[in-house]
This record gives C-alpha cells, structure tokens and sequence, in this order.
C-alpha cells in the first residue's frame, strides 16, 4: 500500500511537471514568434542603414540628379523676360551658399552657326540638340566648395571647383524637374579653361567628366588648365591623392575648417554607430531566446516521455542489494484440498 501510495504521488507529480512543460513549452512559441519578429526587425534596421548610406548626400547619383533639377529651377526663376544670347546669373538657397548659376537662352540654329563662350567654356558652332528643340536653355554651375560633397571622388583630390553646363527646353520658362537635353558636336571640341588651379609639386592630374547620374570618366588635360569634350555635363581637374607630395609642417596649428554639410555628416555616423550597437544587442537577445527555446524543447520531450512511462501498469518495487527493481504480486492459485478426495 505505502508503495502504491507512493506511485500515485510520483505519477502525480510527473503528470505535474508534464503540465508545466507543455505551459513552458506554448512561451517557448511565443518566444519563437519574438525570435522571428526581432530577426525581421533587425533585417530591416540593416536595409534601413543601407539605404541611408545610399541615399546620404554626395553618396549617391540621386543626390546629383536631384541638385541638378534644384538648380534648374532657380536658374529659371533668373529669366524673366530674357533676351536671347544674354547670361543671366541666378540665386540659390542660403543653404547652397557657395555655389554659381547663370542661364542663357538660345536658338538651336544659333548653335549650329555660331561659336560663344559661356563663362569658362568655350563652345565651337556647329552643335546639334538632340531630341530637337526649337529653344533651349543653357546653366552654367560653379559648385564651388561643394565639389567634393556632391561628386565625391575617393583616392582624388580637386584642383579645381565642378564647373558643369547642361541644356534644357526654353518652351516653358516656368517649368521644373525637365530633363536634360543632349548634344552632338560636328566640328570642333568643347573647351573649359579652368580658373584658379591649384598648383602641385608633382603628379598627373586629369579632367574628369560626370554625367548626369554622377558617373565619372577620366581624360587627358589639353593644357595645364584646359579640358575638352564633346559632350555637356560637369567637368573638373583631379590628382591621385597618392602622387600629391607632403606639404611642410605648419608654423602654427591651423583653426577649424568647416565643410558643407559636416555636421550631416556627423550625425549620419553616430546613427550608424547607434544602429550597429543597438542591432548588436538585438542580434544578442535574439540568440539568448533561441538558446532558451531549444532547451524548452528537450525538457518538453523528457516529460512527454515521462508521461508515456506513467500511463501504464504501475508495478511494485524492491531493493536488491543496492538496486531497486521492480517486482510483480504473486499470479499463480494456490492449492486447495480436494475434500472428495480426502474423503
């Protein structure tokens, strides 16, 4: 009786551990879910910080695809009531500070007549615009200290500031986001004569050519200060930052320079350090529920198997030296005198 008393306890008891394993096992679900809800999370947070890396100023081709149509716009705003063949220089933002716009407008067939020179470029007749317009707009940029930010160049160093040149339709003077016109050339190069180079001890330098997505080409100078194309977009002379000689020390420590858009770029570092370290922790959390899912696991198995053990025939135990095994009652019947037979 003690030891069936006693089966019944453990049995109860094992049957109690069960129900807890299996509560403890629907949490480890609900931590399985988490888990996978925070591995979408941290997903998304990378593609988030991707895309911010793309998307940051002077990162990407949108960027210059996106300062290109803004200065276009305000280049128009300069151009009212404009007389044809007359540079008008137009305003940015305060927040564009250091960059130049001018537009003029021409007649196509003037294009193809006639040479002009248009600030630092030096265009040949014989140009045709392509798709073909009646009127068309040439803006002149200077980008100024806002070379390296919007055309960034790793292993280059500028010599001198983006001077660009594009061409858009003049039907509409008050038109914004148009897309650039196209040129052929049929005689002669366009030249750029550079202003203000800076001068370097040694080294190669090189025009660069962008387009309108920001992609750059490599050529050969013409002069020490002179580039030529045959194509519109923005153009510059760089050296490989390599080839450029050390300067000497200065007498006293120079004071802080600011860059356009430093302090951006700052903040756009620290997001990403705070962004690497809070994924990190999220990436660790994760890991830590996954461990503790696993081990609910196990435990769920040992106790179904426990479970499985209990729903039997209950058997009687006795100790054996120093194992205790069990032992099954007595079946067989026992012996009864026949009395007939006695008798």
């Amino acid at each position: 009786m003690e030891s069936e008393r006693y089966g019944k306890g453990l049995r109860g008891k094992k049957k109690f551990r069960a129900v807890e394993v299996d509560e403890n096992y629907g949490g480890c679900k609900r931590i399985e879910a988490l888990f996978k809800s925070k591995t979408i999370f941290a997903l998304w947070w990378s593609a988030i910080l991707l895309q911010c890396k793309a998307q940051s100023p002077g990162a990407s081709s949108s960027s210059a695809s996106s300062l290109n149509a803004l200065l276009q716009d305000y280049a128009y705003h300069a151009l009212v009531r404009p007389h044809t063949g007359i540079i008008y220089p137009g305003n940015v933002p305060s927040n564009l500070t250091g960059i130049e716009i001018a537009a003029v407008r021409l007649r196509s067939g003037s294009l193809r007549r006639r040479r002009m020179r248009y600030n630092e470029f030096e265009i040949p007749a014989g140009l045709i615009v392509q798709p073909y317009v009646r009127r068309l707009v040439l803006v002149y940029h200077n980008l100024g200290n806002w070379s390296s930010f919007y055309y960034p160049l790793p292993g280059y160093t500028y010599l001198t500031p983006v001077l660009g040149i594009l061409a858009y339709d003049a039907t509409n003077l008050s038109a914004t986001n148009l897309p650039e016109l196209s040129i052929v050339v049929s005689e002669s190069f366009i030249s750029i004569n550079f202003t203000n180079v800076t001068h370097v001890l040694r080294g190669d330098a090189r025009c660069v050519w962008f387009d309108v997505n920001g992609s750059p080409d490599f050529q050969n100078l013409v002069s020490s200060n002179t580039c030529s194309t045959y194509r519109l977009g923005h153009f510059s002379i760089v050296i490989n930052s390599s080839e450029i000689a050390p300067s000497p020390m200065p007498s006293s420590p120079p004071g802080p320079v600011t860059t356009p858009g430093g302090s951006k770029n700052s903040n756009a570092k620290a997001w990403k350090i705070a962004g690497g370290v809070v994924g990190g922790l999220v990436a660790l959390a994760a890991l830590m529920l996954l461990i503790y899912c696993i081990r609910q696991r196990k435990n769920k198995k040992v106790g179904q198997l426990e479970q499985h053990a209990d729903a039997g025939v209950s058997l009687q135990t006795a100790r054996v030296g120093n194992t205790q095994i069990p032992v099954a009652s007595g079946t067989r019947t026992l012996p009864v005198l026949e009395n007939e037979l006695v008798a």
